[in-house]
């Protein structure tokens, strides 16, 4: 009888299968001040589904000011603060295009993404070399969990402004 129980127990783990989730990122220009806001402009949406340790990305942009030239996904310690690169993506087109890649995440990375730290770079021709805190890029935004968009004009309630993250309790 144990043995029957544990050999059930055993069958239901395996035949769950690993939860998926779904992500997405608004991509705007960061940082803007006099010096860069001529080389830095445009907008752009990525979206990306956590499948147990596989992530799949897609994503789209337009109105850069120049080419762009690569994107990467990256980690930081914290949401829209600037980290370091973790995975190259691959980007089509110019000034409008198509940002994609296909992943399997390390432990590391996935925790990153469940805690809002892992974000999409577009940059392009014209985006300044880099900042004294931080890497270049023409277009940026985190990776957060799928979420209702508030809509211009409409009072939102409850917590709206950043979805709820995988954070450990302090």
């Amino acid at each position: 009888m144990r043995w029957t129980l544990a050999g059930l127990l055993l069958a239901t783990i395996v035949a769950v299968p690993l939860h998926a989730a779904d992500y997405q990122a608004d991509l705007g220009p960061m940082p803007l001040d006099d010096e860069t806001k001529a080389v830095i402009a445009g907008r752009g949406e990525a979206a990306a589904r956590l499948d147990g340790t596989r992530l799949t990305l897609s994503g789209t942009f337009h109105g850069l000011p120049s080419r762009a030239t690569a994107a990467h996904l990256l980690i930081g310690p914290a949401i829209g603060v600037p980290g370091t690169k973790a995975l190259s993506l691959v980007v089509t087109g110019g000034t409008e295009g198509t940002v994609a890649g296909r992943y399997r995440l390390s432990a590391a990375q996935a925790a990153a993404l469940r805690s809002g730290r892992l974000y999409v770079q577009i940059d392009s021709e014209s985006a300044p070399p880099g900042y004294a805190w931080g890497p270049k890029g023409t277009l940026w935004g985190w990776l957060l969990p799928a979420h209702a968009r508030a809509t211009p004009g409409v009072p939102q309630r409850d917590a709206w402004f950043l979805p709820q993250l995988d954070t450990p309790r302090r």
